[in-house]
């Protein structure tokens, strides 16, 4: 049996499910982009320890970009811009991260743009209901690694008028652009095995709610059917009770299997709506499309791997051309997060998604210093089959400052 009451008319049928897949692929005119950027934060000076919340909450300014502070479970910390076309994203949420970083700065604190923790174990800070039920269903030691130790960067783009379009190239260029910008090598202070060992901790986790939504490549494919399908068969993770209390749910039931079981409440379309957030594919849709498979980046580089990513989707001549150089190699996720750019195929396919990124940019109304940051990157890293992680791997020992700490 599920649980105790909750608000809301129960849901008759699998169909209602479908219902809700369907307006999560409206198609719209816009092309805004918003950016979600977390953040390891540190001692200055490479301090091991874990930096409490409270420290980084005195230090912290004002946002006049207008981004949403967070925190996530281990203390690492969330800027959320406004949504907006490309320039104005950039720029107000730049800003933010300008001032944060000033203000931790005498604070003795600064960031670290990269995907796993490269030194400390997995700490949790945050001990709210829905953390502490999470924690249980996903068990250790991926789970509290996932939540306490990675750090991403999440794209959101528009689904334009033709959704389909955009959600197949999210998906067809995520090995290229995860590859391209793989950045966490180190997990214990040494190498992990991985460009991307933050990808390689959510390969690990429950597949049903981490592995790309399926049905991908084939032209006759309905997005919203895949979704709404991936919804009935990932497991439940957890049900909302009474008050502020969260329950896990530890015997594989999916949300199927709920909404077919006759013992217990049924469930609402409140419960539907919360299981979609406690699903985390590579790309989720949610009236836009999130894009969640790329690691955090320095704190200084991000906007390169923003204005790459908005311009292979959002651009139809980019995202053709692109298209043409990753499509044989979609399916090498696992390959992209162990071996970055040092994989030929997934080299050449990002050389081709840089010029057409490079080309389409202008159009979507980057400035000369975009274009040279994201021409100096590509000459840096992609030409040279050097992801951002084989940097934070080749510094000297004994280096007073870590490559993953030059703030």
């Amino acid at each position: 049996m599920i649980g105790l009451t909750a608000e809301g008319t129960p849901l008759r049928d699998a169909s209602e499910v479908a219902d809700f897949a369907r307006r999560c692929f409206r198609p719209d005119t816009g092309n805004q982009v918003g950016v979600e950027l977390e953040f390891l934060v540190f001692y200055s000076g490479a301090d091991a320890r874990h930096v409490p919340l409270s420290d980084i909450e005195r230090a912290l300014p004002a946002m006049t970009g207008g981004s949403r502070v967070t925190f996530e479970p281990g203390g690492q910390l969330e800027l959320s811009g406004p949504a907006g076309s490309l320039s104005d994203a950039l720029n107000r949420l730049t800003a933010d991260v300008t001032a944060v970083r000033d203000a931790l700065r005498p604070a003795g604190m600064a960031l670290a743009g990269v995907g796993l923790d490269p030194v400390r174990p997995a700490h949790r800070q945050l001990r709210l209901p829905r953390y502490e039920a999470m924690a249980a269903y996903l068990g250790v030691p991926y789970g509290p690694l996932m939540m306490c130790s990675t750090a991403s960067i999440q794209v959101n783009v528009d689904l334009g008028e033709r959704p389909e379009v955009r959600w197949e190239r999210a998906h067809a260029l995520g090995p290229m652009l995860m590859a391209a910008f793989a950045n966490s090598p180190l997990s214990g202070g040494r190498p992990c095995g991985w460009m991307s060992g933050r990808q390689a901790v959510w390969d690990r986790l429950d597949r049903t709610r981490t592995a790309p939504v399926p049905a991908l490549g084939d032209p006759a494919a309905d997005p919203a059917a895949d979704w709404a399908a991936y919804l009935l068969d990932a497991r439940l993770m957890l049900v909302r009770e009474a008050g502020e209390r969260y329950r896990p749910i530890r015997d594989g039931s999916t949300f199927r299997d709920w909404l077919e079981s006759g013992d217990g409440r049924r469930p609402t379309a409140e419960d539907l709506a919360y299981h979609a957030t406690t699903l985390f594919p590579p790309v989720r849709p949610r009236g836009w499309l999130e894009i969640r498979y790329l690691d955090a980046q320095h704190p200084a580089a991000w906007p390169v791997c923003v204005a790459v990513t908005h311009a292979l989707i959002a651009d139809d001549r980019a995202g053709d051309a692109a298209m043409a150089a990753a499509e044989p190699y979609r399916g090498l996720w696992e390959t992209a997060a162990r071996c970055g750019l040092s994989d030929p195929r997934l080299r050449r396919a990002a050389e081709a998604g840089f010029r057409a990124a490079l080309e389409a940019l202008p159009r979507l109304g980057a400035g000369p210093g975009l274009l040279a940051e994201v021409a100096a990157f590509a000459d840096r890293h992609v030409s040279t089959g050097r992801s951002p992680a084989a940097d934070l791997m080749d510094q000297p020992p004994g280096h007073p400052t870590p490559a993953w700490l030059t703030d």
